[in-house]
């Protein structure tokens, strides 16, 4: 039985010659695997240009509960998404951020919650024109709360230390090396203001805005299992030079 769902791609790799193996976060099902033809031919009509990291599709699939890779009958994107793609500061935020989505969303549950969290962001990512060089920082962030580790920011913040390893603002030195000193927990007090509303107000250096995403996915790393190096980030970075 063909199941409607829409998704939004997170990793393509090579399976053989024919297939490729395409992760996709699914409204339906939560993360799927799913196979890809590599050549459009007879007997499919998908292209590969649907499945760029981030592009947000609607799928017609075969999903069987025993079955660990799914096959797609017919694709077709959500909604346009030339900015995304062509604009190449928002095209390379895009692959980290679906890198960063790949190592850190793994539940095969749906959680509409967070699906929608990521459509609707996708959705205003395509459509910015101000605050672009900030937008992958207020996304990071704001997917802590879904991933349910975002840090407990009430209590005392001022001249305070950020425990990054218990998520918590402390008044004395943790008896641990993963935490903040003063000034970058202050600095990363600041962040926790910062929308998609009001993401254009901010300016970081070059150096801030470095350390700032360090941290962030210093953060994330203490906090999901086997979450490993992002090998894009360095790409994206220099984006800012």
């Amino acid at each position: 039985m063909l199941v409607k769902t829409r998704g939004i791609v997170l990793h393509t790799i090579a399976y053989n010659d024919t297939y490729s193996i395409t992760h996709i976060y699914t409204e339906a099902f939560g993360r799927a695997s799913f196979l890809v033809p590599r050549r459009k031919g007879k007997r499919t009509n998908l292209s590969k240009a649907l499945f760029i990291p981030l592009s947000v599709v609607e799928m017609d699939v075969e999903h069987l509960n025993k079955r660990d890779l799914h096959r797609i009958k017919e694709t077709r994107m959500c909604f346009p998404q030339t900015e995304i793609y062509c604009n190449p500061v928002k095209n390379i935020i895009a692959l980290f951020l679906a890198e960063v989505l790949f190592r850190a969303v793994k539940d095969t549950q749906p959680d509409p919650h967070l699906f929608n969290y990521l459509f609707s962001s996708i959705q205003l990512f395509e459509i910015a024109e101000e605050g672009v060089a900030n937008f992958h920082i207020v996304f990071l962030l704001r997917l802590l709360v879904h991933l349910g580790i975002y840090p407990n920011t009430d209590g005392k913040r001022i001249n305070s230390y950020f425990d990054m390893l218990n998520g918590t603002f402390v008044s004395s030195i943790p008896a641990h090396r993963h935490f903040l000193n003063r000034e970058e927990s202050e600095a990363f007090n600041t962040l926790f203001r910062i929308s998609f509303e009001n993401m254009s107000l901010y300016t970081f250096s070059r150096r801030e805005r470095v350390s700032i995403i360090n941290r962030i996915i210093e953060y994330y790393r203490l906090h999901i299992p086997e979450f490993p190096e992002i090998k894009s980030i360095s790409v994206m970075q220099s984006l800012f030079d």
